[in-house]
């Protein structure tokens, strides 16, 4: 980066002094000036470019390792760099604070979508018919697996909320048997069975 900004600042001065000239009527220098002028361009589009990446790969570097950074990562980055890190974690969690009601969401669990659009639902005990959303019937049994939708909308229908304790749900990215899902929203070390 410094060898770049060492040669737009060569072809800067060397325009300058080639300008000045121009203007007491040396014509032949218009297309030397130009010529310059286009690589300052480019120089200045490919720094903005790699520039631009550096940052894209900082703000997934938010999402891969969380708010802390490991310390063989920051060694590679400027201090600016760090500032801008640090100012975008901080925009990311008032953003996840101010949205998903009091306690907020957390956008950085669960970012690889679900493999199957079934989710293994985990009844406590039968619980028969039960009507979705979009109008259709589900059954609801024990260690049943229903739609995700289905499952939102029996879980956040206001009218529905004496139904909740019935539910546990154990969310997985890659389905699993049942006997070695979690028996829970706890996770696999929960002992209540």
């Amino acid at each position: 980066m410094r060898q770049a900004l060492e040669e737009m600042r060569a072809l800067y001065e060397r325009n300058q002094a080639d300008v000045s000239e121009a203007k007491s009527g040396r014509t032949d220098l218009i297309f030397l000036i130009r010529f310059r002028h286009c690589c300052l361009l480019r120089n200045q589009r490919c720094l903005l470019a790699y520039l631009y990446d550096r940052l894209l790969r900082i703000r997934a570097l938010r999402w891969e390792y969380g708010s802390v950074l490991p310390n063989t990562i920051q060694f590679h980055m400027s201090a600016e760099e760090v500032e801008w890190f640090n100012q975008y974690k901080k925009s990311l969690a008032t953003y996840m604070r101010s949205v998903g009601g009091e306690e907020g969401l957390d956008l950085t669990q669960d970012i690889k979508p679900p493999k199957s659009l079934y989710i293994e639902v985990r009844c406590l005990k039968d619980h028969g018919e039960f009507e979705i959303e979009d109008g259709t019937t589900i059954l609801l049994k024990k260690n049943s697996q229903v739609p995700v939708a289905g499952v939102w909308s029996v879980l956040f229908h206001p009218f529905h909320s004496h139904d909740i304790p019935l539910l546990m749900l154990a969310l997985q990215r890659v389905p699993v048997p049942a006997h070695t899902a979690p028996c829970c929203l706890h996770g696999p070390e929960c002992s209540s069975a």
